[in-house]
């Protein structure tokens, strides 16, 4: 399980960036409990990128590790998501309906990634380098 803070700091990212070029699955973790399991067809990088500094995105608020496996094939990728999801209680099916979801504008979006950073890393400098933190929807990229 790598730290979500490592979003929040240059060679952190960084590190991320290097190591996950791939497509594959990922569980985002509350503590040490899975909250979310995810796949994209596109890099891990990115798509993990938009979980963890786009406050606009569904899961934004509810986790703080991650694990991630590369797998290039998609079906392979398909029946790996489907048996983690089955296999642990995650928040993959609830998505509240009483509540509407209301978008944050830039400068909320920004002081919360800034609240994020703080929290996750202890500074009071948000490395990540995100210009838009407000522009993400919650669709694969």
């Amino acid at each position: 399980m790598w730290p979500r803070a490592l979003f929040h700091k240059k060679d952190g990212k960084a590190f991320i960036e290097k190591h996950l070029l791939s497509p594959g699955v990922y569980v985002l973790y509350r503590n040490d409990e899975p909250y979310y399991i995810g796949k994209t067809s596109k890099p891990l990088f990115k798509r993990l990128k938009q979980h963890a500094l786009k406050p606009n995105t569904r899961y934004y608020n509810f986790w703080n590790y991650l694990s991630a496996f590369e797998i290039d094939n998609e079906g392979e990728r398909d029946k790996i998501e489907a048996i983690l999801i089955s296999a642990m209680p995650t928040a993959n099916n609830s998505h509240p309906r009483a509540f509407h979801r209301k978008k944050l504008d830039r400068d909320a979006a920004k002081m919360l990634n800034l609240l994020q950073a703080r929290m996750l890393t202890g500074i009071d400098d948000d490395q990540s380098g995100e210009a838009e933190p407000e522009s993400a929807e919650d669709e694969e990229i």
